[in-house]
């Protein structure tokens, strides 16, 4: 990677966008997302034409990012900031658009993808990394599913199971920075389980709850994260943790249990730990266990490897996540915070360091780069 060609070529990109019509500010932000792609995809695929490269894929994110504001821009007309509890107001026809996007003509992967491009959203690039895809993949995917759509009939609505799919890729995306994303993922979920009489429906909306009650203490007063271990549990939202409580425990008493309701446990039981060192991680443990039974998901893997780490000592945590592929998004933290409590600090450094570089999100890659500066001090000092 020749570092010296991308720092040249920076001003001359931002230009381009510019001169195209892009504000410095969106212009730069663009620029910076397509250096970050530039340095993870031309070790293996140098471009012949690195500034046309860099032109087309800065102008692609700008792009993406403007829609995104828009879209943003229109949910913020429609919802506060935070989602109220009780009952939703009676008329919308989001949900609708939702249901009719998952048509039954297309895969439930495509469907998602589709309605949170068309109705959720998000831009494609967000939608790729939530699927663990390329964003060119991805693109092609949405393509398909919206010829389709087209010359389907919109008659036929599409089942709770990827409507509830999309709702929790939509609130993951909000939970990550975009605070009325997830409310309105929250607001959605709550109209669902009002119509519809699902143990799953009320275990996304649990689960939704029990998270959005700590957004108050996930980061500091500059806008730096907060890890859950570190955070101020008075500042969590009592009354959105009980509420999401009460939701799942009479979801769990069906006995029909689901993805979303192992999900809404774990949660639950990190809600009801007083101090982050009286966490019951012996039962989380055992309700990853049922998650990955029910998912297989490698996400789910990741996660119990980490809970592994914390309830039997960090060497079995890294047994359990080498069994993993290392190219899982936060894999490379999770070996760093597990080198770390296993006291290799000069290992844990270099991890982080290199999650910081992998890392999509500013927030998350700055949090990244200050834990590994915390411990090059620390071995220097």
């Amino acid at each position: 990677m020749d570092e010296a060609l991308l720092r040249s070529l920076t001003p001359t990109v931002l230009t381009v966008l510019v001169r195209r019509g892009a504000d410095f500010a969106a212009a730069e932000d663009a620029v910076q997302d397509a250096l970050v792609e530039a340095v993870r995809v031309w070790p293996g695929e140098p471009p012949r034409d690195p500034k046309g490269w860099l032109v087309t894929v800065a102008w692609r994110k700008f792009l993406d990012a403007a829609r995104a504001d828009s879209a943003r821009r229109r949910r913020e007309d429609r919802v506060d900031a935070e989602p109220p509890p009780g009952p939703a107001p009676s008329r919308d026809d989001t949900l609708q658009l939702y249901f009719l996007c998952a048509h039954p003509s297309l895969t439930p992967s495509s469907a998602v993808a589709l309605t949170l491009r068309a109705v959720g959203g998000l831009t494609t690039r967000q939608i790729a990394r939530a699927y663990l895809v390329p964003e060119a993949t991805m693109a092609q995917r949405i393509s398909r599913a919206k010829r389709t759509v087209s010359t389907a009939r919109l008659d036929r609505p599409g089942d709770v199971a990827t409507v509830l799919r999309v709702l929790y890729l939509v609130f993951n995306e909000g939970y990550s920075g975009d605070v009325d994303l997830a409310a309105e993922a929250i607001r959605l979920t709550r109209r669902l389980a009002a119509a519809v009489d699902h143990p799953e429906v009320s275990g996304l909306l649990a689960l939704m709850l029990l998270h959005h009650a700590r957004r108050p203490a996930r980061t500091a007063a500059d806008g730096s994260l907060v890890p859950l271990a570190e955070q101020d549990r008075s500042r969590w939202d009592t009354g959105l943790i009980a509420e999401g409580v009460g939701i799942l425990q009479a979801a769990l008493a069906r006995d029909r249990l689901g993805e979303f309701q192992a999900q809404a446990a774990i949660a639950a039981l990190h809600a009801d730990a007083p101090k982050a060192d009286e966490t019951d991680w012996v039962q989380i443990v055992e309700w990853y266990d049922e998650l990955v039974r029910l998912t297989d998901s490698p996400v789910a893997r990741l996660g119990r490897a980490v809970a592994v780490g914390e309830a039997d000592g960090p060497r079995a945590g890294l047994a359990a996540l080498a069994r993993l592929d290392a190219s899982l998004p936060r894999h490379t933290a999770a070996a760093a915070y597990l080198h770390e409590r296993d006291g290799d600090r000069t290992t844990a450094a270099r991890l982080y360091a290199e999650a910081a570089r992998k890392a999509d999100n500013l927030a998350e890659r700055d949090h990244l780069t200050r834990q590994a500066a915390r411990l090059n001090s620390a071995e220097k000092g």
